[in-house]
This record gives C-alpha cells, sequence and structure tokens, in this order.
C-alpha cells in the first residue's frame, strides 16, 4: 500500500474514533430517552436489550450531621463513567418511590452509577434547612469513596424541591470542587415566590413562558407543614396532620394503583367528619382540592415555614462552580418553569457555566408526554451533555 493511501486510511480511522467519541453520549442519551419515556415497541426493546445490566444493592445507610440516611446503589456492569447522587422531592415513599427507582435503573442503565438517597424531612412533608445539610453530607462522604469517585468527583441530580436545594448545597465550600455537574430537575430558585405561588396562584411573569395554576398537592403540603403554627389549636395538630397525610398518600397512589388511591381518597374524606372545627373545614378543603379556599387562609402564615432562610432558596446562595444544568416541563404546576429561567439568570451574571432546558416531553418531574421530534432531539442533547461529565 502506498504511502499516501495510509495517510488516508490513517485520517479515515481517526475521523471515524472522532465521530464515535463525539455520537456516543447521544447514543446513551437517546438509548436513555427511549427507557425513560417508554415509546414501547422495537426501539424501547432495542434500547433494554443493549442497555447496561444493573444490580440493584441493598439498602445502607450513610452518615449525616442529622444521622443516618436511608439509600440505596444501582451498579451497571462494565465501566462506570460517573457516579450521581440522585435525590427525590417531597414524597413519603423516599428512594422506593416508583419513578425515583426506574429512574435509577434507567440512569444506571447508561453506565452511570447511581446512589439515590431520601431527605428524612421531604419525606415527612417539611421544608427544613436541615435538607440542604444532608445533601452536602452525603456528596462529600460519596467523593470519599474511591469505589464510587474515583476521580474524587460526582454529580447531583435533584428532583422537584430537593433540584433547588441541590443547588445551594452544591455551592458550599465542603463539596463546591468536587462535583462534575449538579442537575435540578423541576426544581426552584426562590423558596418564599414558589409557597406564595402554590398558596395563591401568583407567578412571576417570565417572556415565553406561560403561566399555570398551582396543583393541589402543593397547597396541601403547606397546610402540613403550618399546621402547629396556629391555623388549628394545639390539640387538633396532629388529627390534621394524620388526614393530610392520608390525602398526600392518595395522591401518590394514584401513579401506582388507582383503585387504592380511591380508597385512600375515601378514607381521607370519611376521616374530615371525625375532627372538629376548623381542622374539618381546612380537612375539607383538602379533599375537595379547593386551592382556592386554602391558599389564601395559609397566606398570613407563610413565613412561618422559615421558606425565607437562603439555605433553600438557589438564587440567595453561593453558586456552584460545578456546571448547573436545569431541566424544567414547561406545563409544570407544582414549581413554575419560571424558577429555572430565573435561576439560569442569577447563575450566569455569577459566571456559573449554566445549561437550561423547558420541554414540553415533561410534567413536573416525569417524560411522559408526546412532543415534536425538535423537542426529543432537544431533550437528547440535553442528557447527552450531563452524560458526557
Amino acid at each position: 500500500m502506498s504511502p499516501r493511501r495510509w495517510r488516508v486510511l490513517a485520517a479515515i480511522v481517526v475521523i471515524a474514533a472522532v465521530l464515535a467519541y463525539v455520537a456516543a453520549p447521544y447514543l446513551r442519551a437517546a438509548s436513555l430517552f427511549v427507557r425513560t419515556a417508554h415509546v414501547g415497541g422495537r426501539v424501547e426493546q432495542f434500547a433494554a436489550e443493549h442497555a447496561h445490566a444493573v444490580t440493584v444493592m441493598p439498602r445502607r445507610t450513610v452518615p449525616t450531621r442529622s444521622g443516618e440516611v436511608p439509600a440505596r446503589l444501582y451498579r451497571p456492569d462494565g465501566s462506570i463513567s460517573r457516579s450521581v447522587l440522585l435525590i427525590p422531592g417531597i414524597h413519603s415513599m423516599g428512594i422506593d418511590e416508583p419513578r425515583l427507582t426506574a429512574l435509577a435503573k434507567d440512569l444506571a442503565g447508561s453506565g452511570v452509577m447511581v446512589m439515590t438517597m431520601a431527605l428524612p424531612d421531604l419525606q415527612h412533608y417539611q421544608l427544613t434547612v436541615r435538607s440542604t445539610d444532608v445533601i452536602e453530607d452525603v456528596a462529600g462522604w460519596m467523593t470519599q469513596q474511591p469505589e464510587l469517585a474515583p476521580d474524587g468527583r460526582i454529580g447531583i441530580i435533584g428532583i422537584s424541591f430537593a433540584g433547588g436545594l441541590s443547588i445551594v448545597a452544591a455551592g458550599r465550600p465542603s463539596i463546591r470542587d468536587k462535583l462534575a455537574y449538579v442537575l435540578s430537575f423541576g426544581g426552584h430558585a426562590d423558596m418564599p415566590r414558589v409557597m406564595r405561588y402554590l398558596a395563591t396562584g401568583e407567578e412571576v411573569h417570565v417572556p415565553g413562558v406561560a403561566n399555570h395554576p398551582p396543583h393541589d398537592y402543593g397547597v396541601a403540603v403547606i397546610l402540613y407543614g403550618l399546621a402547629d403554627q396556629g391555623i388549628v389549636p394545639a390539640e387538633q395538630i396532629a388529627p390534621l396532620r394524620k388526614g393530610v397525610e392520608t390525602f398526600l398518600f392518595a395522591s401518590q397512589l394514584t401513579l401506582v394503583d388507582m383503585n387504592q388511591a380511591n380508597a385512600t381518597f375515601e378514607k381521607a374524606r370519611q376521616y374530615a367528619k371525625t375532627l372538629p372545627e376548623p381542622a374539618a373545614t381546612y380537612m375539607t378543603y383538602v379533599n375537595d382540592r379547593n386551592v382556592a379556599k386554602l391558599g389564601p387562609a395559609l397566606v398570613p402564615y407563610l413565613t412561618a415555614l422559615g421558606a425565607d432562610s437562603p439555605t433553600l432558596s438557589a438564587d440567595r446562595a453561593p453558586p456552584p462552580t460545578a456546571p448547573v444544568f436545569l431541566l424544567h416541563g414547561s406545563g409544570d404546576t407544582v414549581i413554575p418553569a419560571a424558577e429555572s429561567v430565573l435561576l439560569a439568570d442569577y447563575l450566569r451574571k455569577k459566571g456559573t457555566d449554566v445549561h437550561l432546558l423547558l420541554s414540553d416531553l415533561i410534567t413536573h418531574a416525569e417524560i411522559d408526554r408526546a412532543a415534536a421530534a425538535t423537542e426529543t432531539m432537544k431533550l437528547v442533547s440535553f442528557w447527552a451533555d450531563v452524560l458526557n461529565k
């Protein structure tokens, strides 16, 4: 073979290698999208067959300044590109929440070591400053485990309210230089602003972002948190919270078993009849999903939640040094999509590397909508950038 042909062949090999390297994250992201969106058919079957086999490890605990917290590892076979801490939002099932376990398996199937960790206070419908501390402590612990962080760095993915809290934690000195990235999935920028939106429907107008009425789930969570702030007499606090917990659990069951969910909703309605006033009225508002009456009644108490603490709002805390990814459903009715837009603006002004995507394919924190091919490609490209970190 002539030297010229050898040079041409070598050039072709180099170009092919570069294209394979560049395309790999997109292929992984496309496979991830196909599996998480459950597109069905031969495409999903092919993606599933070519994903990494995943071993779900037994539940364990991780030490934090607030005590041991539950965690679980999802270990892919073969080489691992990165470990990530995956944190759910407000949900009583914690690391056993079905959507979380499915996402953890799908991410691990892409070659990512995943550790899920539930924030105890969020499991109990409480938004507290301790949650930010727990994220910081668990992330710091992970970076010290050679098996999880060979290069001393991990990624963090926080869902819903855990998203904004993860951004806050990622800016703290103890871990800010030990993160490959932090991703907020349907998260918040400003906690007081979100609390007011959930109670009143008032939302900051951002050009190009539609406003939507708030979901009743959020105002029920607020009532639970405020029950001990003078809304009801002391002897009614625990009974009211028990009723709200029943309603919230029923709401969670709608994603698992509608028959069980409806039975639990009925249980909450019957329970309201056993409560004295004013707890009975508040519980009836919850059962009737009457945000218009319940929300304004809670507004005078909102500051009692401690939501104005800078440890709860990503736009009031020092920014991360790691790249920040903000993914939000354009029609989110729990945390408005405008929150991610405003957070992106804040972080960019601080010099942070920010990647923002508002997607019609996403509701609050899950992929379950059909949309145009361009929307699909945007989401695949977004995840490709994340998986390449």
